[in-house]
């Protein structure tokens, strides 16, 4: 499983849940921006992904959450981040992407935030 994505999607109510697990890093990081997008072609504008199993990212996953933030916005939507694992929020902080995107501790919060 080393080197592996893996993305769950799930609506829950009006908000499209997407959970990602493993490595997320050059590689693969596609894999994710495609998912994102594809939810977001078929109208989902409130995307929450919770990364509490991402065992690493790399800048190319947090370009992925940019374009996808980047893309909902001016439909007026939001890309929420829940639970990310201590990996995770590392990259965000240090990227000052936890400046941008509003990151919440649990799945809950993300959710029920919009």
């Amino acid at each position: 499983m080393r080197g592996m994505i893996e993305i769950q999607v799930s609506a829950l109510h009006n908000i499209t849940l997407v959970e990602v697990g493993g490595r997320v890093d050059s590689m693969n990081a596609s894999e994710l921006g495609a998912v994102l997008m594809s939810e977001i072609d078929k109208g989902s504008t409130r995307l929450v992904l919770d990364l509490a199993a991402v065992t690493y990212m790399s800048s190319a996953g947090l370009r992925e959450l940019v374009a996808a933030y980047r893309r909902v916005r001016p439909l007026e939507g939001d890309v929420r981040i829940a639970q990310p694992s201590d990996r995770a929020l590392d990259v965000l902080e240090l990227s000052g992407l936890d400046t941008i995107l509003q990151v919440y501790p649990t799945r809950s919060e993300a959710v029920n935030s919009f």
